[in-house]
């Protein structure tokens, strides 16, 4: 499965870019703290999908997938923190929910990949 023709891929790639714009205003203490983490961890999101889909085997595809799944996780955690403390004024609705949906997307490939044949 090629990566740029996957609707998960394209929608992670949209999220990295709200990403970079949201951490472009965060304190430049922050810098090499969670705004490098935020950047790195939804980088790897489409990152995975596309080194994933390269991969022979469908089992190693979906290994790919549940390293996605869980940068999905680690940036879910790290906008809640950049909230609780107060970094940026409120959960962003729109990422949440983009995480929501790439997480529904991942889940639903994950699936269709390990179903037996």
């Amino acid at each position: 499965m090629i990566h740029k023709n996957m609707d998960v891929w394209k929608v992670s790639l949209e999220l990295v870019e709200k990403i970079y714009k949201t951490t472009g205003g965060f304190p430049n203490e922050e810098k090499f703290g969670l705004t490098n983490q935020m950047r790195r961890a939804a980088i790897s999101i489409p990152s995975n999908i596309a080194e994933g889909s390269a991969r022979f085997h469908s089992r190693e595809f979906v290994q790919f997938l549940y390293i996605a799944m869980g940068s999905l996780s680690e940036l879910e955690t790290q906008l809640i923190i950049c909230s609780r403390l107060q970094i940026i004024k409120s959960e962003p609705a729109d990422i949440f929910a983009d995480l929501t949906r790439i997480r529904q997307m991942l889940k639903a490939l994950i699936r269709s990949k390990s179903a037996p044949k």
